[in-house]
Protein backbone atom coordinates (compact mmCIF):
# COMPACT_ATOMS: atom_id res chain seq x y z
CA UNK A 1 0.00 0.00 0.00
CA UNK A 2 0.82 3.61 -0.58
CA UNK A 3 2.29 5.31 2.55
CA UNK A 4 0.69 8.61 2.69
CA UNK A 5 -2.70 9.96 3.29
CA UNK A 6 -4.87 10.24 6.74
CA UNK A 7 -5.44 7.00 8.45
CA UNK A 8 -7.65 5.77 11.25
CA UNK A 9 -4.99 5.23 14.34
CA UNK A 10 -5.27 2.36 16.28
CA UNK A 11 -6.61 1.90 19.33
CA UNK A 12 -9.80 4.13 18.18
CA UNK A 13 -12.89 3.03 16.54
CA UNK A 14 -11.04 -0.17 15.19
CA UNK A 15 -12.77 -2.63 17.06
CA UNK A 16 -15.61 -3.54 14.82
CA UNK A 17 -16.34 -3.18 10.46
CA UNK A 18 -19.10 -0.46 11.82
CA UNK A 19 -17.06 1.19 13.61
CA UNK A 20 -14.17 0.83 10.60
CA UNK A 21 -17.00 1.18 7.85
CA UNK A 22 -17.77 5.13 9.42
CA UNK A 23 -14.37 6.13 9.53
CA UNK A 24 -13.73 4.88 5.66
CA UNK A 25 -16.77 6.89 4.33
CA UNK A 26 -15.66 9.94 6.33
CA UNK A 27 -12.83 10.42 4.02
CA UNK A 28 -10.07 8.45 6.22
CA UNK A 29 -7.62 7.35 3.19
CA UNK A 30 -6.71 3.55 5.40
CA UNK A 31 -7.84 2.23 8.48
CA UNK A 32 -5.81 0.55 11.75
CA UNK A 33 -7.29 -1.76 13.67
CA UNK A 34 -7.02 -2.09 17.26
CA UNK A 35 -4.63 -4.08 18.45
CA UNK A 36 -5.21 -8.02 18.05
CA UNK A 37 -3.73 -10.74 19.86
CA UNK A 38 -3.50 -14.75 19.95
CA UNK A 39 -6.52 -15.11 22.49
CA UNK A 40 -9.02 -13.20 23.58
CA UNK A 41 -8.12 -10.31 26.57
CA UNK A 42 -10.05 -8.85 28.82
CA UNK A 43 -7.57 -5.82 29.62
CA UNK A 44 -7.49 -4.03 32.70
CA UNK A 45 -10.37 -3.25 35.31
CA UNK A 46 -11.78 0.35 34.93
CA UNK A 47 -12.34 2.91 35.40
CA UNK A 48 -9.83 2.93 32.10
CA UNK A 49 -10.59 6.23 30.53
CA UNK A 50 -9.75 10.00 31.90
CA UNK A 51 -9.21 13.40 30.55
CA UNK A 52 -6.40 15.55 31.48
CA UNK A 53 -4.74 18.69 30.50
CA UNK A 54 -6.65 18.24 27.04
CA UNK A 55 -5.61 14.69 26.19
CA UNK A 56 -6.77 11.36 27.40
CA UNK A 57 -5.03 8.66 29.32
CA UNK A 58 -6.43 5.44 28.60
CA UNK A 59 -5.31 1.75 30.50
CA UNK A 60 -7.43 -0.39 28.87
CA UNK A 61 -5.13 -3.10 28.42
CA UNK A 62 -5.13 -4.40 24.96
CA UNK A 63 -8.92 -5.51 25.16
CA UNK A 64 -9.41 -7.55 21.74
CA UNK A 65 -11.22 -10.52 21.16
CA UNK A 66 -8.50 -12.52 19.66
CA UNK A 67 -7.26 -13.23 16.06
CA UNK A 68 -9.93 -15.58 15.25
CA UNK A 69 -12.73 -14.31 16.37
CA UNK A 70 -11.81 -10.95 14.74
CA UNK A 71 -11.39 -12.50 11.61
CA UNK A 72 -15.72 -11.95 10.58
CA UNK A 73 -14.93 -7.70 11.26
CA UNK A 74 -12.45 -8.14 8.77
CA UNK A 75 -14.20 -10.05 6.12
CA UNK A 76 -17.40 -7.15 6.51
CA UNK A 77 -15.02 -4.68 5.80
CA UNK A 78 -13.78 -6.01 2.36
CA UNK A 79 -16.65 -4.30 0.32
CA UNK A 80 -15.30 -0.94 1.91
CA UNK A 81 -12.55 -0.76 -0.84
CA UNK A 82 -10.42 0.80 1.77
CA UNK A 83 -6.57 0.06 2.78
CA UNK A 84 -6.87 -1.98 6.78
CA UNK A 85 -3.72 -2.48 8.55
CA UNK A 86 -3.87 -4.92 11.02
CA UNK A 87 -2.60 -4.64 14.22
CA UNK A 88 -1.07 -7.35 16.25
CA UNK A 89 0.56 -7.99 19.33
CA UNK A 90 2.03 -11.00 21.30
CA UNK A 91 4.02 -11.51 24.48
CA UNK A 92 6.80 -13.36 22.78
CA UNK A 93 8.31 -13.82 19.18
CA UNK A 94 6.43 -17.28 19.14
CA UNK A 95 3.32 -15.29 20.06
CA UNK A 96 3.50 -12.32 17.48
CA UNK A 97 4.50 -15.09 14.66
CA UNK A 98 1.72 -17.05 15.43
CA UNK A 99 -0.57 -13.68 15.21
CA UNK A 100 1.11 -12.89 12.04
CA UNK A 101 0.61 -16.16 10.43
CA UNK A 102 -3.31 -15.91 11.27
CA UNK A 103 -3.58 -12.48 10.18
CA UNK A 104 -2.15 -12.77 7.08
CA UNK A 105 -4.28 -15.11 5.74
CA UNK A 106 -7.28 -12.05 6.15
CA UNK A 107 -5.47 -10.40 3.61
CA UNK A 108 -4.54 -7.18 4.78
CA UNK A 109 -3.10 -4.25 3.30
CA UNK A 110 -0.22 -4.06 6.09
CA UNK A 111 0.69 -5.11 9.74
CA UNK A 112 1.58 -2.82 12.22
CA UNK A 113 3.20 -4.40 14.97
CA UNK A 114 2.29 -3.10 18.59
CA UNK A 115 5.73 -2.83 20.59
CA UNK A 116 5.15 -0.26 22.21
CA UNK A 117 1.95 -0.28 24.37
CA UNK A 118 2.89 1.69 27.59
CA UNK A 119 0.44 0.26 29.90
CA UNK A 120 0.82 -3.73 28.75
CA UNK A 121 3.43 -6.38 29.35
CA UNK A 122 5.12 -5.67 25.25
CA UNK A 123 5.23 -1.85 26.18
CA UNK A 124 9.17 -2.47 26.89
CA UNK A 125 9.57 -4.32 23.65
CA UNK A 126 10.24 -0.98 21.79
CA UNK A 127 12.89 -0.30 24.77
CA UNK A 128 15.04 -2.82 23.48
CA UNK A 129 16.70 -2.55 19.86
CA UNK A 130 17.29 -6.00 20.05
CA UNK A 131 14.32 -6.81 20.98
CA UNK A 132 12.74 -4.79 18.27
CA UNK A 133 14.54 -6.46 15.71
CA UNK A 134 13.77 -9.95 16.83
CA UNK A 135 9.88 -8.90 16.69
CA UNK A 136 10.29 -7.36 13.21
CA UNK A 137 12.47 -9.80 11.52
CA UNK A 138 10.57 -12.78 12.49
CA UNK A 139 7.16 -11.47 11.23
CA UNK A 140 8.69 -10.21 8.14
CA UNK A 141 10.04 -13.61 7.51
CA UNK A 142 6.76 -15.35 7.29
CA UNK A 143 4.66 -12.37 6.06
CA UNK A 144 4.37 -11.30 2.35
CA UNK A 145 2.91 -7.68 3.20
CA UNK A 146 4.02 -4.53 4.37
CA UNK A 147 5.05 -4.40 8.28
CA UNK A 148 5.13 -1.35 10.18
CA UNK A 149 6.69 -1.14 13.76
CA UNK A 150 5.37 1.29 15.82
CA UNK A 151 7.64 2.55 18.22
CA UNK A 152 7.24 4.43 22.01
CA UNK A 153 8.52 7.83 22.91
CA UNK A 154 9.26 6.27 26.09
CA UNK A 155 12.42 4.89 25.15
CA UNK A 156 15.80 6.09 26.08
CA UNK A 157 16.97 5.78 22.61
CA UNK A 158 14.55 6.12 19.62
CA UNK A 159 16.78 6.30 17.43
CA UNK A 160 18.75 3.21 17.92
CA UNK A 161 15.33 1.52 18.20
CA UNK A 162 13.96 2.79 14.91
CA UNK A 163 17.12 1.74 13.13
CA UNK A 164 16.58 -1.33 14.43
CA UNK A 165 13.10 -1.92 13.06
CA UNK A 166 14.63 -1.11 9.61
CA UNK A 167 17.55 -3.31 9.61
CA UNK A 168 14.63 -5.79 10.46
CA UNK A 169 13.36 -4.82 7.26
CA UNK A 170 10.80 -2.95 8.46
CA UNK A 171 8.97 -0.85 5.86
CA UNK A 172 7.88 1.77 7.52
CA UNK A 173 8.04 2.84 11.54
CA UNK A 174 4.95 4.32 13.49
CA UNK A 175 5.83 6.85 15.56
CA UNK A 176 4.49 7.38 18.48
CA UNK A 177 2.47 5.39 20.86
CA UNK A 178 1.20 7.05 23.84
CA UNK A 179 3.39 8.19 26.97
CA UNK A 180 3.30 6.68 30.16
CA UNK A 181 0.91 9.30 32.54
CA UNK A 182 -1.22 8.76 35.25
CA UNK A 183 -4.49 11.13 36.95
CA UNK A 184 -4.76 11.74 40.43
CA UNK A 185 -8.30 12.27 41.53
CA UNK A 186 -7.21 14.94 44.33
CA UNK A 187 -10.59 14.05 46.64
CA UNK A 188 -10.38 10.67 47.09
CA UNK A 189 -6.54 10.73 46.67
CA UNK A 190 -5.65 8.15 44.58
CA UNK A 191 -4.88 7.25 41.17
CA UNK A 192 -7.79 7.71 38.72
CA UNK A 193 -7.53 4.57 36.77
CA UNK A 194 -8.11 1.21 37.65
CA UNK A 195 -4.35 0.25 36.63
CA UNK A 196 -2.92 3.76 37.70
CA UNK A 197 -0.68 4.23 34.96
CA UNK A 198 -2.21 4.83 31.28
CA UNK A 199 -1.24 6.17 28.19
CA UNK A 200 -1.40 10.03 27.43
CA UNK A 201 -2.67 10.83 23.75
CA UNK A 202 -4.05 13.76 22.21
CA UNK A 203 -2.90 17.59 22.22
CA UNK A 204 -0.54 17.50 24.92
CA UNK A 205 1.59 14.75 23.30
CA UNK A 206 1.72 16.48 19.58
CA UNK A 207 5.52 18.38 20.16
CA UNK A 208 6.97 14.93 21.45
CA UNK A 209 5.52 13.19 18.45
CA UNK A 210 6.44 16.15 15.86
CA UNK A 211 10.51 15.60 17.57
CA UNK A 212 10.02 11.81 17.56
CA UNK A 213 9.51 12.30 13.49
CA UNK A 214 11.79 15.20 13.42
CA UNK A 215 14.20 12.80 14.74
CA UNK A 216 13.82 9.85 12.86
CA UNK A 217 13.05 11.00 9.21
CA UNK A 218 17.22 11.80 9.60
CA UNK A 219 18.32 9.03 11.04
CA UNK A 220 16.11 6.25 8.69
CA UNK A 221 15.56 5.31 4.90
CA UNK A 222 12.03 3.86 5.21
CA UNK A 223 9.15 5.88 5.48
CA UNK A 224 7.75 7.81 8.77
CA UNK A 225 3.81 7.49 9.82
CA UNK A 226 3.67 10.10 11.95
CA UNK A 227 0.80 10.11 15.11
CA UNK A 228 0.64 11.46 18.45
CA UNK A 229 -1.75 14.64 18.72
CA UNK A 230 -2.63 15.33 15.57
CA UNK A 231 -6.18 17.73 15.32
CA UNK A 232 -6.49 19.74 12.34
CA UNK A 233 -4.48 20.46 9.72
CA UNK A 234 -1.81 22.51 10.12
CA UNK A 235 -0.91 20.26 12.93
CA UNK A 236 -0.80 17.15 9.49
CA UNK A 237 1.52 20.08 8.29
CA UNK A 238 3.54 20.86 10.77
CA UNK A 239 4.05 16.59 11.01
CA UNK A 240 4.59 16.42 7.23
CA UNK A 241 7.65 19.01 7.42
CA UNK A 242 8.90 17.03 10.42
CA UNK A 243 9.07 14.01 8.35
CA UNK A 244 6.44 12.14 7.68
CA UNK A 245 4.82 10.28 4.74
CA UNK A 246 1.37 9.41 6.19
CA UNK A 247 -0.59 10.77 9.55
CA UNK A 248 -2.93 8.40 11.93
CA UNK A 249 -5.06 10.24 14.00
CA UNK A 250 -7.30 8.83 16.88
CA UNK A 251 -7.93 11.24 19.62
CA UNK A 252 -9.24 13.75 17.69
CA UNK A 253 -12.06 11.62 16.50
CA UNK A 254 -13.68 12.40 19.76
CA UNK A 255 -14.74 16.09 18.06
CA UNK A 256 -16.54 14.32 15.37
CA UNK A 257 -15.65 11.92 12.04
CA UNK A 258 -14.93 14.59 9.71
CA UNK A 259 -11.85 15.78 11.47
CA UNK A 260 -10.43 13.85 8.01
CA UNK A 261 -12.17 16.25 5.78
CA UNK A 262 -11.23 18.58 7.62
CA UNK A 263 -7.75 18.20 7.56
CA UNK A 264 -7.76 17.06 3.40
CA UNK A 265 -9.37 20.70 2.41
CA UNK A 266 -7.02 22.63 5.00
CA UNK A 267 -4.17 21.03 3.65
CA UNK A 268 -5.52 21.38 0.04
CA UNK A 269 -5.49 25.24 0.65
CA UNK A 270 -2.25 25.41 2.26
CA UNK A 271 -0.29 23.32 -0.27
CA UNK A 272 -2.39 25.85 -3.47
CA UNK A 273 -1.78 29.10 -0.83
CA UNK A 274 2.18 27.82 -0.75
CA UNK A 275 1.97 27.23 -4.58
CA UNK A 276 3.02 23.58 -4.07
CA UNK A 277 1.95 20.97 -6.41
CA UNK A 278 2.74 17.78 -4.27
CA UNK A 279 2.64 17.22 -0.34
CA UNK A 280 5.82 15.10 -0.78
CA UNK A 281 7.84 18.40 -1.47
CA UNK A 282 7.52 19.29 2.26
CA UNK A 283 7.86 15.72 3.82
CA UNK A 284 11.32 16.44 5.51
CA UNK A 285 11.56 19.81 4.76
CA UNK A 286 11.97 21.53 8.13
CA UNK A 287 15.03 19.59 8.95
CA UNK A 288 16.58 19.25 5.05
CA UNK A 289 16.64 23.36 4.73
CA UNK A 290 18.91 23.50 7.82
CA UNK A 291 21.61 20.80 6.62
Amino acid sequence: MKIQGYWLASGILGVTAASMGRVAESGADAVVTKSIGLAPRKGHPGPVLTTSHGGLINAVGLTNPGIDAFKEELELLKGKKIPVVLSIFGNTVEEIVEVAKKGIQLKPAAIELNLSCPHAEIGQIAHSPDLTHKYVSAVKDIVDCQVFAKLTPNASDIIAVGKAAEEAGADAVVAINTLRGIKIDIYQMRPVLGHKVGGLSGPPIFPVAVRCVYDLSQALTVPIIGVGGVANWADAIEMHLAGASAIQIGTALIEGLDVFSGIKEGVKKYLKEMRISNITEIVGAAWRSTT
